[in-house]
């Protein structure tokens, strides 16, 4: 699918934020271990989500899909053995998390993806599994998947380095109450993207489990417990609603997103105070904020490393403002769906963008122009290259419906806002 974008000049309107990505993975996930029933309400059901409830399913968990919830039947972390190698698409979320929790199947789980999925660093998660009494391995010996997982989680210590990604951390955590005695993670070096282990540590609390974190020594500890079954809502996604949030930002615009909460544990929410610093008028409210465009913004500084997904976003403002935007403390991110500091450089560079790339980051001093651009597969970089066309039109992006991996309803959000866009 080619998108084609043009210049608007100014959106308005109200719309709800679309269930948060990460939270729906986690709640997913945790209520699928849990003991009785849990309704979750307000899912993302997007090709991403849908690998980790398929993947749940696989390993023996009843999940029922409805438009506005989901029914889950717990296994009480009692698990099956899949009957076929699981695959979680493009997911890495699904991929990093469901590798421990297969530990808790019988029999040897394989877990698999696309070609991108393929290149994932897991080493590290795997050495901690062993640690942990499981056997786990990448099949082709190279830390990659596909990876096989197998054994008893006994419990006992392990150590993982926090610098390389936070889901390897989140992943431990999920799986710990269910190994046959305490668990302790001690996480090494920097602890980037930490915000996504505070909402995995959130999601557990809510569903039972009790999570105890030294911050002098930056380890956490968990005693064996159960997930127990409840209804839990998703909240709004903030790394989804910061293309709508850019693109008011850049454009004369007056746009009111629900369902944000300004208490949120998600590090994304940050995108806020970069708008607000770069020009735009924000609002924030208890459940929601209103972005007042006024058509010119300037350019920022800004440290990535608890937002990562951010990246795209943030390079795309980073083309149409004044003067320089620099991006920093965000290496991890060249593990992503693509390499987010690779993929947004080369093709911004195609639109005419003067700037730079650092190890960790982008300095970038804008001057976009429309043009034809490459998606590289990665939904968030899809619709971060669609908020520059907004601005200086003509922009067409190739293989562009990659967006439904996170946010299924792009286009229509988009277009109800006043956006022109169209396939």
């Amino acid at each position: 699918m080619e998108l084609k974008v043009q210049k608007t000049d100014f959106i308005e309107g109200v719309i709800n934020a679309p269930p948060s990505k990460s939270y729906t993975h986690r709640a997913i996930i945790i209520s699928s271990l849990a003991a009785g029933e849990s309704e979750l309400k307000n899912p993302l059901y997007s090709e991403d989500t849908m690998a980790s409830l398929d993947a749940c399913r696989a390993l023996g968990c009843d999940i029922q899909i409805e438009d506005a919830k989901c029914i889950v039947n717990g296994t009480g972390g009692i698990l099956k053995t899949p009957e076929d190698v699981v695959d979680v698409r493009n997911s890495g979320t699904t991929l990093r998390m469901m590798t421990s929790v297969a530990a808790l199947a019988p029999n040897y789980t394989v877990l698999t993806g696309d070609e991108s999925i393929r290149t994932r660093p897991m080493q590290y998660l795997l050495d901690s599994l062993g640690d942990l009494g499981i056997t786990a391995f990448s099949t082709r010996g190279i830390g990659m998947p596909p990876v096989v997982v197998k054994g008893v989680l006994e419990g006992g210590s392990t150590d993982i380095k926090g610098d390389i990604s936070s889901q390897f951390i989140s992943s431990l955590l999920i799986v710990a109450p269910y190994a046959r005695k305490s668990v302790d993670i001690q996480v090494i070096g920097d602890f980037i993207s930490r915000p996504y282990v505070d909402m995995t540590v959130d999601v557990m609390e809510k569903f039972g489990v009790q999570v105890s974190y030294d911050q002098s020594s930056n380890s956490f500890h968990i005693d064996p417990q159960k997930y127990k079954g409840t209804d839990y809502t998703i909240e709004g996604d903030y790394s989804s609603a910061s293309y709508i949030i850019a693109a008011a930002a850049l454009l004369e615009s007056e746009v009111r997103i629900k369902n944000l909460f300004s208490n949120s544990k998600q590090g994304d929410k940050i995108i806020l105070d970069i708008v607000q610093d770069m020009g735009a008028t924000v609002k924030v409210k208890k459940d929601e904020v209103k972005i007042l465009g006024h058509g010119k913004l300037k350019g920022t500084e800004v440290d990535l490393k608890n937002a990562p997904d951010l990246l795209p976003t943030v390079a795309a403002l980073g083309a149409v403002a004044e003067g320089v935007t620099k991006i920093s403390g965000v290496e991890h991110a060249r593990f992503k769906e693509s390499d987010r500091i690779h993929t947004p450089a080369l093709e911004l560079s195609k639109l005419g963008v003067s700037l730079k790339e650092k190890k960790d980051g982008l300095v970038i001093r804008g001057g976009a122009k429309g043009g034809v651009v490459e998606s590289h597969m990665d939904h968030r970089l899809v619709m971060a290259l669609s908020i520059i066309g907004l601005k200086v039109g003509n922009l067409k992006i190739k293989n562009a419906s990659v967006f439904e991996v996170s946010f299924p309803n792009f286009l229509g959000v988009m277009k109800k806002l006043g956006c022109w866009m169209e396939t």
